[in-house]
């Protein structure tokens, strides 16, 4: 199993940015984690070659194109039948033909290659918590896998499938129209490129099944909404033994009720009375890591301002070190007051003289003015 950061998130740009959008984000990450500007960082020049690596694919529209149809898929090296079950190119004109060979007449490929399972999407939420400390568990899919009866070839055990006089075992067929070859599916064979004379009573001939699996998921910590992990080969069976597809686990971090995230950074409000806002103090925030982190308030504080905790947010994925967490105080004003408390609270109002807020003062006076 391995976990693939999609380019668009690397980039920190929707999938419908335009390519000036997306070049302005390069330019400002490559800008922040430049090796020249992180010497002997090894986790900056990671981020750099990834975002490098991202840019590259995404400012080609061909490769772009590519991409937002296959993913990751698109790029990988080894052709259709290798690494398991992965879709595999050879070249980028490889590329270039499966996404437009269809409307063009590309030569395309044919046989097993045809009949690749399909690639399956999975849902699933996990708390803020678990993106934390990322998670170690089981799910339940239903997928078509491999037939048991004839181990997926879709003929009768003790019988094969034979190659397909049609198209002579290539899959497709060509016919001429006006000026140009027009390359279309064997309708004989539907692209497998043989044919199978005494298919298997379990699948029908498919040589795959229905079936319900259980797949172990590792959520690395710091993943966020929309990442997504792909499993090589755990999607469709490929029908007669093709390969399998893939399947992409796409993750949705619940609202938490105390903090907000924005990448790798934590926000929270805090309520403070107003005393400790006037005098000062500290308070204290469990965190998710278990901790309890110390906040401290700096006299004559007002409602609204923010105090950053570095090093205390979320982990960052793949990588490492931790974001910052906010916390945004707002001063709460009592709303019952002990008789003492309101006698000392009047004490207070006598002996104001207007420094005690500047702010207060200050709009009086200009709102005084523009009234005449």
């Amino acid at each position: 199993m391995t976990t693939e950061v999609d380019y668009y998130e690397l980039l920190q740009c929707e999938r419908t940015a335009d390519a000036g959008t997306i070049k302005s984000s390069y330019r400002k990450l490559a800008m922040k984690y430049h090796p020249d500007k992180n010497p002997g960082c090894s986790d900056s020049e990671a981020k750099f070659k990834a975002i490098s690596e991202a840019y590259d694919c995404l400012k080609d529209p061909q490769k772009r194109a590519a991409y937002d149809r296959f993913g990751h898929a698109a790029f990988k090296q080894g052709g259709a039948g290798g690494g398991h079950g992965a879709q595999d190119f050879s070249g980028f004109s490889d590329i270039f033909e499966s996404v437009f060979g269809e409307f063009m007449g590309g030569r395309g490929g044919g046989g097993r290659a045809n009949l690749r399972g399909a690639d399956l999407r999975y849902d699933m939420d996990i708390t803020l918590e678990e993106a934390f400390h990322g998670k170690n568990t089981e799910i339940t899919v239903d997928v078509s896998a491999l037939c048991d009866t004839c181990t997926g070839s879709g003929a009768t055990p003790g019988t094969q499938a034979k190659t397909c006089q049609q198209c002579n075992g290539h899959g497709k067929v060509r016919a001429q129209q006006g000026f140009f070859m027009v390359e279309r599916t064997c309708p004989v064979c539907h692209g497998a490129g043989q044919v199978i004379a005494d298919p298997c009573r379990d699948c029908r001939g498919e040589g795959r099944t229905d079936k319900t699996k259980t797949l172990s998921i590792n959520v690395p910590p710091g993943v966020d909404e929309g990442t997504r992990i792909r499993l090589t080969g755990e999607g469709e069976a490929g029908a007669r033994g093709a390969p399998a597809g893939d399947l992409y686990i796409f993750l949705h971090v619940k609202k938490h009720a105390i903090f907000d995230r924005e990448g790798t950074t934590l926000y929270a409000r805090a309520p403070i009375s107003f005393t400790t806002a006037a005098l000062g103090g500290e308070i204290t925030l469990p965190g998710l890591d278990g901790e309890s982190h110390v906040v401290k308030i700096l006299p004559g504080t007002q409602s609204g301002r923010e105090v950053r905790q570095r090093g205390v947010g979320m982990p960052v994925l793949q990588g490492r070190g931790r974001g910052d967490l906010v916390v945004q105080l707002t001063v709460e004003m009592p709303t019952k007051l002990t008789a003492r408390q309101r006698e000392l609270l009047e004490e207070f109002r006598e002996t104001e003289t207007g420094d005690e807020c500047p702010e207060s003062t200050g709009f009086f006076a200009k709102l005084k003015a523009a009234l005449g």
